[in-house]
């Protein structure tokens, strides 16, 4: 009796979860096994892996993965470095400190579409844009970022947003420093670099470990900014897994093949989340 009243205090949570999660990746399994093609309706007979040949065959399947890893690790790189050195930045007090971290924090929650629009159409426009402004002033031609350099604009724009979370966790790191620990390496001559490197790089290491967990999850499935500026182009140029799963959805029509691809992307966030749990979350125990 006294176990049966937990459990069904839990039923409801339980039956949420599988409501929401479990169900919606059943039906992507056995979607992913049979023939259902939109423009095809009527009954999905079993397909066998051919869903699966289909969607890792497809031409835009090595360069949708490479494109995956290359702006996941790239805006994790631009985050942690960059969120770290501007945490180090105002972490000290100054006049109009609160107001800095309201507006380095303001960012993370614009919508990625708002994002995305914003940056393609005032930062990297050909011909007003800022950067374009910008090159005219010092006297250099304007750069079509989007044509000529799409991938990176996509970098650009997910790490800038990113990047007040990774300052916003390191921000909160820093706070817990022991001060009078501080003070004491300077009262024995240590300068600044030797504090960073013996003092504060330690002590966020644990909130580092806690941005790559969390960013490389939501990184593998950016999509808003791809569609909103490039549309996985030019080219391949831009397309992602999960562009690509779009793709063979919801322009192909082919829902067996997009659902063998996103057990693909299931796959491989699961993969990345035991990596980082295995491999860097153990400092989170230490």
């Amino acid at each position: 009796m006294k176990r049966a009243i937990p459990r069904a205090l839990l039923t409801p949570a339980v039956t949420a979860i599988a409501a929401i999660s479990v169900v919606p990746l059943l039906i992507t399994l056995y979607y992913a096994f049979v023939k259902f093609n939109l423009l095809e309706p009527g009954e999905h007979p079993f397909h066998g892996s051919d869903n699966f040949h289909f969607f890792f065959t497809d031409g835009a399947f090595m360069p949708a993965l490479q494109n995956t890893f290359i702006l996941m690790f790239s805006v994790m790189v631009v985050t942690v470095i960059g969120g770290a050195a501007l945490a180090l930045l105002i972490n000290e007090a100054f006049p109009g400190r609160m107001l800095v971290r309201v507006l380095l924090i303001s960012p993370f929650l614009i919508m990625p579409a708002v994002n995305a629009l914003m940056w393609k159409n005032m930062l990297l426009n050909p011909i007003y844009g800022l950067f374009a402004q910008v090159s005219r002033f010092l006297g250099l031609a304007p750069v079509d970022w989007l044509s000529v350099y799409p991938l990176l604009s996509i970098i650009m724009m997910v790490a800038w947003q990113w990047l007040p979370f990774a300052c916003l966790i390191f921000m909160t790191a820093l706070q817990s420093m022991d001060r009078e620990q501080l003070e004491a390496a300077g009262m024995d001559g240590a300068n600044y670099l030797q504090k960073l490197r013996y003092l504060y790089i330690p002590h966020l290491w644990r909130a580092v470990s806690v941005v790559l967990m969390i960013e490389m999850i939501f990184l593998l499935s950016v999509f808003a900014e791809i569609f909103t500026t490039t549309g996985g182009g030019p080219g391949f140029e831009t397309t992602t897994i999960t562009f690509m799963i779009y793709q063979q959805a919801l322009q192909a029509y082919d829902i067996g093949a997009a659902s063998a691809g996103a057990l693909f992307a299931v796959l491989l966030a699961n993969i990345a989340a035991f990596f980082l749990m295995r491999v860097i979350g153990k400092n989170l125990v230490k």
